[in-house]
């Protein structure tokens, strides 16, 4: 399974994205979120498609890899999507049977919504964890919240939480697989009977689950300790972050992706996003 995992690991690489400071990065994955949620022309839609286009191919990363990581997003996808094809109305009515009326106008919005998460998972995994270390985000996000350490707000510490619980979701949805492997072995289905008899085959698995993450937890500590680590204070960096041409070229291209979603919004309307 941990082929198929893709969420949370970093893919080694050295094209232009993965050479950008991880600052930048951050910044960068922000505006283009903004981006992403200012998108209400299906002009601008198109644009983004396009700037996804080009990341993977800057990238260098397989789309298979970046696909993969939409596998557990699939069912919140379709679930919003039905939503908006049975309850947006609009002017051209496409099915009108009995209660159920599906407009013209639901269906582009549900493709555009599917269009939008799918980008937004993409984009920011290929700006951030795809090409990035976790160390080197760890360096990121703490130097660029550094300032609050002067209100006593224990920077260096949250940064280090925020990459551990990153890192490890892959190695626990990893060990979901091993466990629900060995309880098929020994002849528990999780795929047939009512609801609650299927949540109460799920306790075999969450059982150990805990307990492993909790041992993990528990020796990820003790490697800590036994390193003499006591968080930020007189620390020193191995890798000190410097920003180069490639930030600032970087920099432009989000700057011009985020104006041209405004410029399409208001001289490009086209078919208006209703969400």
């Amino acid at each position: 399974m941990k082929a198929d995992i893709a969420f949370g690991q970093y893919c080694e690489g050295s094209s232009f994205l993965h050479r950008l400071d991880p600052r930048w990065k951050i910044i960068f994955a922000l505006l283009y979120i903004v981006a992403l949620f200012l998108a209400k022309s299906i002009f601008a839609f198109a644009l983004i498609l396009v700037s996804i286009v080009l990341l993977v191919a800057v990238s260098g990363i397989r789309p298979r890899i970046l696909l993969s990581g939409l596998r557990p997003l699939i069912l919140i996808i379709s679930f919003t999507a039905i939503i908006n094809i049975f309850w947006l109305k609009g002017e051209t009515l496409l099915v009108d049977f009995l209660f159920i009326n599906i407009y013209l106008e639901g269906l582009i919005n549900a493709l555009l919504i599917i269009l939008r998460v799918c980008v937004l998972v993409m984009g920011t995994s290929i700006i951030l964890t795809y090409t990035t270390t976790p160390i080197a985000l760890t360096d990121g996000i703490e130097q660029l919240l550094s300032p609050l350490a002067k209100i006593k707000v224990p920077v260096h510490e949250f940064s280090m939480m925020m990459t551990i619980a990153l890192r490890f979701i892959p190695t626990l949805i990893e060990e979901t697989d091993k466990i629900m492997s060995a309880q098929k072995a020994r002849g528990s289905d999780f795929s047939q009977g009512s609801l609650v008899k299927r949540a109460k085959a799920l306790i075999p698995i969450l059982v150990p689950l805990f307990i492993s993450a909790f041992r993990r937890a528990e020796d990820l500590a003790t490697a800590m300790e036994c390193r003499c680590y006591t968080g930020g204070k007189g620390r020193t960096r191995m890798n000190v972050l410097h920003s180069t041409w490639r930030d600032m070229v970087m920099l432009l291209c989000i700057c011009a992706f985020f104006a041209g979603i405004i410029l399409l919004n208001i001289y490009a309307p086209g078919y208006r996003f209703s969400m």
